[in-house]
């Protein structure tokens, strides 16, 4: 079963010993059509409208606040609001999330490069140094570890659940989810 969720932000518990936690909140979602197990599901995310979306809501009877669809695994068997009961039985979720972007970045922030001297006249701070080799084979080869776009990529962890709050739909994961605050990601049951 795969769900819409939303992050809140990391917190700690007040056990003994104490652990990091990550909160996440379920996205309210509708079931729009079901088929062979895999539904589309319309969910609410931003003011984003246009006659595609518009026309997707009228035919599935939908109010305006529901604007983006995905297909999801579903314990739906017709259409309606998401089945979240499987959750309370969960163990353990696949998260998955977007990274935090970090735009163009040098070799030494993406790849952990540890650069040149940093006084005497080196001229070799934060460059990569040599790409190439000699003559043959005259070109660099692929996969050389450069300054590029860092960040942004979907990323897949599994965490386990410490607690899930059927009333307000937010599910405690423990450790670490990839993604800034807020971010909308995706979840599945793993056990």
């Amino acid at each position: 079963m795969e769900y819409i969720v939303e992050k809140i932000g990391m917190s700690r518990t007040i056990t003994n010993p104490s652990i990091a936690v990550t909160l996440l909140r379920v996205v309210n979602a509708k079931v729009c059509e079901v088929e062979n197990g895999k539904a589309l599901v319309a969910y609410a995310q931003g003011k984003k409208n246009n006659k595609c979306i518009a026309g997707q809501q009228r035919k599935y009877k939908l109010s305006a606040e529901f604007n983006r669809f995905a297909v999801l695994e579903v314990a739906n068997t017709e259409a309606g609001d998401l089945d979240e009961t499987p959750l309370t039985q969960a163990k353990i979720l696949k998260v998955s999330f977007n990274s935090k972007g970090r735009g163009y970045s040098g070799v030494i922030k993406r790849h952990g490069f540890s650069g040149g001297p940093a006084s005497h006249g080196s001229r070799f701070h934060r460059r990569h140094g040599s790409i190439g080799n000699r003559e043959w084979p005259g070109r660099v080869q692929p996969g050389m570890k450069m300054a590029g776009h860092y960040g942004n990529v979907k990323i897949s962890v599994k965490n386990e659940i410490v607690s899930y709050d059927t009333e307000n739909k937010i599910l405690v994961l423990k450790g670490a989810v990839p993604g800034y605050n807020g971010a909308m990601g995706k979840i599945r049951i793993a056990k």
